[in-house]
């Protein structure tokens, strides 16, 4: 019979498509390999967001948070926060926050508190402290002095004058 090795009366018979399965893996190893290399970092980068905490809000947001009532706490060292900070911003260097918040910070606890720093990744980690140590609304301030500059939000440099940029 002419073509008849080509006729499968179940195409998508469990064994059939695992074996189908295999072939392509087997044919087409590079494109395989990165779809398995892209799903891993996938899962690595949801998986690290997850265990940060991962509440992050960017300059606007946390402007209007701010006008609600949030604490925003700037960890950068004090030579970076007297070359400009962001209004009413509590200045407590990183390497602080831990005691802070058992003394300065401890009343804020259930306040909303935004974490800023240069670029937000040493907020990003000091806001962990804080929620190990039961603060329940903690953010970080997504991409820090950087992002707010960017948006051409003001500065406060110590003494008091507002810029628009530093």
């Amino acid at each position: 019979p002419v073509g008849g090795d080509c006729y499968n009366s179940r195409p998508f018979s469990p064994v059939s498509l695992m074996d189908r399965l295999l072939e392509y893996a087997a044919r087409h190893p590079l494109l395989v390999g990165g779809t398995v290399v892209l799903a891993l970092a996938l899962a690595a980068y949801e998986f690290s967001r997850a265990r940060s905490g991962g509440q992050a809000v960017g300059p606007t947001e946390a402007v209007r948070l701010m006008n609600q009532g949030a604490v925003l706490v700037d960890v950068r060292s004090q030579a970076e926060f007297d070359s400009g900070h962001i209004l009413d911003a509590r200045h407590v260097p990183q390497d602080q926050v831990a005691q802070a918040a058992e003394t300065t910070l401890k009343r804020f606890k259930d306040k909303v508190v935004i974490m800023s720093c240069e670029s937000g990744m040493r907020s990003s980690a000091t806001a962990r402290v804080l929620q190990a140590q039961g603060f329940t609304n903690v953010v970080n301030l997504r991409g820090g002095l950087q992002a707010w500059r960017a948006e051409n939000l003001p500065l406060v440099k110590e003494g008091g004058s507002k810029s628009k940029r530093d």
